[in-house]
């Protein structure tokens, strides 16, 4: 008798019906829609979308339906307990390299707080490197999944990171001018590398980068790979754009940005996305003295490609804080004199907005048709804190929302004396 060989999981076609359905492009919520994917893409999403005959179906009714959460910025998969150095991969002080750096060998796809951001609807992250001793390049971040398997670098060297403002300075020697004039000098050399590889160094005084930081700027200067700049302060913001006046080819995207509000229609004339911390709402430091958590909303307004990003606030665990951050811009409408977003808007910022800066559109962050299936079912509204993701898919494929919490939570939500260690006997 001959054995029926199943069909891959990826090859089913699956029909998600009667939810409230978002597509992630800023548009408002639908109700009653319906999603149907098929090879680990969406085929159709919104109200009137017809099932496939033969199609599994999943009844979403009461429940939302929405693209997977993409970290805007984050370091998820580099560390696993932050205070123990083994287990850190964020920054290498004592390395010869900066910019050479490559986060690709270093993300852990079975950390902990891959499985819990997971479980909290986070299915894409930018995957970001940190700076460390006396150099301003963090190095080369990468565009992950979040599923179950080994496999979890969507994109490698997918841009690279470096600080400015106040950590730029005290990594460049203490001052700001000292940093800018770093940067500028470090892009230059790989202009020159770019032009002569085989030349480039040769005991020359003038080339400070060693070879391999130097042909990891080329893509840099060259356009081909963004440069993401972390900066907070008005001044360093627009310094940085001011970087394209000698280096006309530079992709910039800027992260953090807590006093962008104060300069958005210079951020929006030029044109250069941002990935802003949402929840950065007091002055904490010099440069963030401006902060106000209207700073999203008023750039919005102003016309500024922005998305929301999470540096230096969790961004190794607890990424899954993003839908908070989004929820709360869609409360601060109600808030006389502060500035805040639509839902669909709030919810884009988190999914199609991170993707579109990465030039990722096209792939994930919506619902759109022919993006992947990074689809995720809920239990309310995403955007609230008492809601629960019910199911999640990447690249169409179920995943698994178990997580050590999880399990530690239902071995000891019922338990009766039995159960307990001898050391809790009287």
């Amino acid at each position: 008798m001959a054995v029926a060989i199943a069909a891959p999981v990826t090859a089913q076609t699956v029909a998600i019906t009667g939810g409230t359905v978002v597509i992630g492009d800023g548009s408002d919520p639908i109700p009653n829609g319906t999603v149907v994917m098929r090879n680990g893409r969406v085929v159709s999403a919104g109200a009137g979308t017809t099932v496939p005959a033969g199609a599994e179906t999943i009844d979403a009714t009461g429940r939302w339906v929405t693209p997977g959460i993409v970290g805007g910025f984050t370091r998820l998969g580099l560390v696993e307990v932050s205070a123990v150095s083994g287990t850190n991969d964020t920054s290498a002080g004592e390395s010869p390299f900066s910019a050479a750096l490559d986060v690709t060998p270093a993300v852990n796809p079975l950390s902990s707080a891959i499985a819990t951001n997971r479980a909290g609807g986070v299915t894409r992250a930018v995957v970001a490197p940190d700076t460390s001793g006396d150099s301003l390049f963090g190095g080369q971040g990468a565009i992950i999944d979040l599923g179950a398997d080994m496999d979890a670098v969507m994109r490698p060297r997918a841009f690279q990171f470096i600080e400015l403002g106040e950590t730029g300075a005290s990594r460049a020697g203490g001052s700001r001018a000292a940093s800018y004039a770093m940067l500028r000098n470090a892009l230059q050399q790989a202009q020159r590398y770019a032009a002569n590889p085989n030349g480039y160094g040769g005991g020359s005084t003038d080339d400070l980068l060693n070879r391999l930081d130097a042909a990891a700027l080329v893509p840099v200067v060259q356009g081909r790979t963004p440069l993401f700049v972390h900066v907070e302060q008005a001044r360093d913001i627009l310094n940085a754009i001011q970087l394209r006046d000698e280096f006309p080819r530079l992709r910039l995207v800027l992260v953090g940005v807590s006093e962008g509000w104060t300069v958005a229609s210079q951020i929006a004339q030029s044109g250069v996305p941002v990935i802003a911390s949402a929840l950065n709402d007091l002055p904490a430091q010099f440069e963030r003295l401006a902060s106000t958590q209207s700073n999203i909303g008023r750039m919005r307004a102003a016309g500024v490609d922005v998305a929301i990003g999470m540096i230096d606030d969790n961004d190794t665990h607890l990424v899954r804080y993003s839908t908070q951050y989004a929820g709360n811009l869609v409360a601060l409408q109600r808030i006389p004199g502060a500035s805040g977003v639509s839902w669909g808007e709030a919810f884009a910022l988190i999914s199609s907005r991170p993707a579109e800066i990465m030039g990722l559109g096209d792939e994930i962050g919506s619902l759109r048709a022919g993006r992947r299936a990074d689809v995720v079912i809920w239990d309310g509204d995403p955007l609230e804190l008492t809601s629960n993701v019910d199911a999640m898919y990447i690249d169409g494929v179920e995943q698994p929302l178990v997580t050590r919490q999880s399990r530690l939570r239902d071995r000891y939500l019922r338990t009766d004396e039995s159960d307990l260690p001898q050391a809790y006997e009287w």
